[in-house]
């Protein structure tokens, strides 16, 4: 019977293994595509951040170059010039003065035509292929500009062979419009830039004709089939090379939200993209995205890897408890029939002891065994946990940029509105403080380290009001948009405490955006700020009147990646950042919930010591930035 019950434990063992052996691969086969789509949508999200960068680039290049053809026409030489262009010494002085712009702007050409298109002075007279006397009649920039509005065209060079953004302006002298003047700046820096990351940019035009690409290769290629009108109008505008107008085979299929999957091939090369893509309405330019799904799949195969050797470590841990009860049950059996047969059988009944306890020390192995291997997955698992985190950080840079980017928009557009009214002061006023955002801007970047070590900077005096004053005026906007308002007196005296002006700001706007976050459901949200002043520190409160934090929530939420906010508003970075920062200066940060509702965050600072060096506001100010 003995022999029998043995056999029968290993074929129930064989079985239990076999099932999760099946059952771990039936998981993979049901779970890859999913596992796929989801490391595909987030490799999409953080190619859309860096389109977003690349589409910010491109666009302040436009902004620079389109009013410089205005400016230059309204120089009165360029006048005299068209009304007497066989003046040798007129035309010289006219060349030079170009030249010289061009360098200056760091712009390719600049060149004048007259009512007929005819080049008659320009920037590279001293080049062999200069644009003397060459008549660019044809090109769109020039009609438009003749016609008395701004010309805008891109196109590969006729004269020069370079890819290049034309702007035109007219020439006028009176009510009349004499010539044209054009300025034209080449993309290949851009291209350049691209080329180092592990991404494609590509920028087509209504045509779908890739005029800028960081594949050389694809320059000229088509994202769909031309039409004869198309041709015809390429043609005659001479933009593009005819010959080099080649399909590019491309096809796309939907992925998520403004995202889709891309697979090219090209020269006998079939690649598969995640794109996303943004639209320039006033250049009409399609700005898109590539991101290989390599990285994807390698991400899929490692998660499917996790994931089966979990099935197989649960299936190994239930074969073995299998196993070992039923070699328990012989055991007892055995000592029953020992007992029984006590008399008779002490020899028989030793063996069978022995016997168990071997088994019992080959148990013990393996169970170390199993441990052993148990602990190396759990090592692989949290080395896994860390490699995701890493790639998730670079998404948290657009979240500490937001609010110095609003307070820039914000100063940029009463800029331009100052201009309008010819108030320069105010202007300057602005464009000062933007300069002084970018630095902050500069300095939050920077200060992000924080999130992974204390930073080697000491924390110095510095004036808590002035600080308090200046992050206001930073969510400003955001409170304007909101139709929110801000409750707060502010002092009498100034108080210093002990901190960085730049960190400590960032942490007042943090708590400034999650509470309008936390009642953006509200027609008119309020938030209350208090500042309790007392002998060795202070205590700053900013007060909510949205739905409080959640009973479980507290020990999490100053944990790094945690938020309760919905999936693309927020990466949970903010407020263990700013714990971190404030206990870097010595001081504290805690939430509780106010008994007529809202959240409540206190923030307890130290304040100057009397036998530190007393200072006055601007020099505190001064040193802490």
């Amino acid at each position: 019977m003995e022999p029998l019950k043995t056999t029968r434990v290993k074929v129930t063992s064989s079985i239990i293994l076999s099932v999760f052996v099946v059952g771990s691969f039936l998981v993979a086969l049901i779970a890859a595509p999913l596992l796929e789509r989801y490391f595909q949508i987030q490799a999409g999200l953080r190619g859309k951040d860096t389109l977003q960068l690349t589409v910010a680039g491109l666009t302040g290049a436009l902004h620079r170059y389109e009013p410089l053809p205005s400016l230059i026409a309204e120089k009165a030489i360029l006048v005299e010039l068209l009304n007497a262009p066989d003046n040798e010494a007129l035309v010289e002085a006219v060349n030079e003065d170009l030249r010289l712009a061009a360098f200056r702007l760091k712009a390719s050409d600049i060149y004048i035509m007259d009512v007929t298109g005819t080049t008659i002075a320009t920037s590279n007279y001293k080049k062999e292929l200069s644009f003397l006397g060459r008549n660019f009649a044809y090109r769109p920039y020039f009609t438009q500009a003749l016609e008395g509005g701004t010309g805008r065209f891109f196109a590969l060079g006729s004269t020069s062979g370079e890819r290049g953004y034309f702007f035109g302006a007219p020439i006028e002298d009176g009510a009349r419009i004499i010539g044209v003047v054009a300025l034209k700046f080449t993309v290949d820096s851009f291209e350049e830039a691209w080329r180092s990351a592990d991404h494609q940019i590509i920028v087509s035009d209504l045509n779908g004709v890739v005029f800028m690409a960081s594949q050389p290769d694809w320059h000229f290629k088509t994202l769909r089939p031309l039409s004869r009108t198309d041709m015809l109008e390429i043609e005659t505008n001479r933009q593009y090379p005819k010959d080099q107008l080649m399909p590019l085979v491309n096809t796309m299929s939907p992925l998520d939200d403004g995202l889709d999957t891309v697979q090219i091939t090209d020269a006998g090369t079939t690649t598969n993209y995640v794109s996303s893509s943004i639209y320039l309405a006033n250049a009409a330019w399609n700005v898109r995205i590539l991101v290989p799904t390599t990285r994807a799949r390698t991400q899929m195969l490692a998660a499917l890897l996790i994931l089966v050797l979990a099935i197989m470590l649960i299936g190994l841990a239930f074969a073995f408890y299998i196993q070992r009860r039923a070699r328990l049950l012989e055991r007892l059996e055995t000592q029953q029939a020992a007992q029984e047969q006590l008399e008779t059988r002490v020899a028989e009944r030793t063996a069978d002891l022995n016997r168990t306890n071997e088994q019992l020390l080959e148990e013990v192995s393996e169970r170390k065994a199993a441990e052993n291997r148990l602990r190396r997955t759990q090592a692989e698992l949290v080395q896994a946990g860390k490699l995701a985190a890493l790639g998730q950080m670079s998404a948290a840079l657009s979240h500490e940029f937001n609010q110095p980017l609003a307070a820039v928009k914000s100063y940029a557009d009463n800029a331009v509105k100052l201009l309008d009214i010819g108030r320069t002061d105010e202007t300057r006023e602005n464009v000062t403080r933007i300069s002084e955002m970018a630095d902050r801007m500069a300095s939050i970047s920077k200060h992000l380290r924080n999130f992974a070590r204390r930073p080697g900077e000491k924390t110095r005096p510095v004036v808590l009001t002035q600080i308090i004053n200046d992050s206001r005026a930073l969510v400003q906007p955001r409170l304007k948009s909101a139709n929110a308002s801000l409750e707060f007196a502010i002092p009498d005296k100034d108080i210093q405490v002990l901190g960085g002006h730049i960190r400590l700001q960032q942490v007042i706007v943090n708590l400034f955006t999650n509470a309008l976050d936390a009642m953006k459901d509200q027609a008119h949200p309020v938030i209350d700020m208090t500042l309790e002043d007392q002998e060795t520190h202070c205590t700053l409160t900013v007060r909510d009147h949205g739905p409080g934090v959640l009973e479980g929530e507290f020990e999490k939420i100053f944990d790094p990646f945690y938020t309760t906010k919905q999936p693309g508003e927020g990466m949970g970075l903010g407020l263990s950042i700013s714990y971190n920062i404030i206990k870097d200066f010595g001081g504290d940060l805690r939430v509780t919930n106010h008994p007529d509702g809202g959240a409540v965050f206190e923030l307890t600072l130290r304040k100057v010591t009397e036998d530190q060096p007393a200072q006055t506001t601007k020099e505190l100010e001064t040193a802490a930035k």
